[in-house]
């Protein structure tokens, strides 16, 4: 089965919307997580991940020069979002192995500092399973290089085990970057005047020292 086949997109939509709909809510446990969980199972390998943009020599979204990466999908759709087509999954073009190699290209030169992956939503679990092989391949090729990620969703809340983004792969992800902006953008919170997010309920989150400690510790760079 091939990822045209009409079945398979039925089943990519079934299961986006059971995430965003929140269907376990409604379903008698064990039977609504174990719905979801054979869906993602059957059809995981066959949803691509889509990119919006990719912006290079970028000094908005992190420290120094940075080559920032933007995925599609997004199901907080966060009202006053400054990409809402990125909330759309099929928004952009599909991340490919030679889509890859150019950010990996585009990163090797001297004046980069690191990369940024943003949304959309990173941590939507298609998009996952996708950015922890461009993680790995940072980490190998380019083991000097940092990385930024920005998620809608709360560390300490969604993203650890038994959270509403955690997967298989999701605890590598945080252990291999450096520092993730959490937290959803809330209008009424909204300051121009913050460093690299846009409302006061975000954090920059030191994710080295986090892991080492195993509670939160949160970059000087928040003011």
């Amino acid at each position: 089965m091939t990822r045209n086949n009409p079945r398979i997109k039925r089943g990519a939509v079934i299961l986006r919307k059971i995430t965003e709909c929140g269907l376990k809510k409604y379903l008698k446990e064990p039977l609504g997580q174990y719905m979801i969980e054979w869906l993602d199972f059957k059809i995981r390998r066959c949803i691509t991940m889509n990119l919006g943009e990719i912006i290079t020599v970028d000094s908005a979204n992190g420290t120094g020069i940075r080559v920032s990466v933007f995925v599609s999908g997004c199901t907080n759709r966060c009202e006053g979002c400054f990409q809402p087509q990125t909330w759309d999954f099929n928004y952009g073009r599909p991340y490919t192995s030679e889509t890859e190699d150019f950010i990996i290209s585009e990163l090797s030169k001297p004046y980069y500092e690191g990369l940024t992956i943003l949304g959309g939503e990173p941590f939507e679990p298609s998009n996952q399973r996708e950015i922890i092989k461009l993680i790995h391949r940072i980490k190998k090729e380019l083991p000097d290089k940092n990385i930024w990620m920005y998620t809608g969703f709360t560390y300490d809340k969604d993203l650890v085990k038994g959270g509403c983004r955690y997967i298989e792969c999701t605890d590598e992800i945080l252990d291999n970057i450096d520092i993730l902006v959490d937290g959803r953008f809330v209008l009424e919170l909204r300051n121009i005047m913050l460093n690299f997010r846009g409302s006061e309920n975000q954090r920059i989150i030191d994710m080295k020292e986090t892991r080492k400690s195993d509670h939160i510790i949160l970059s000087p760079l928040n003011n």
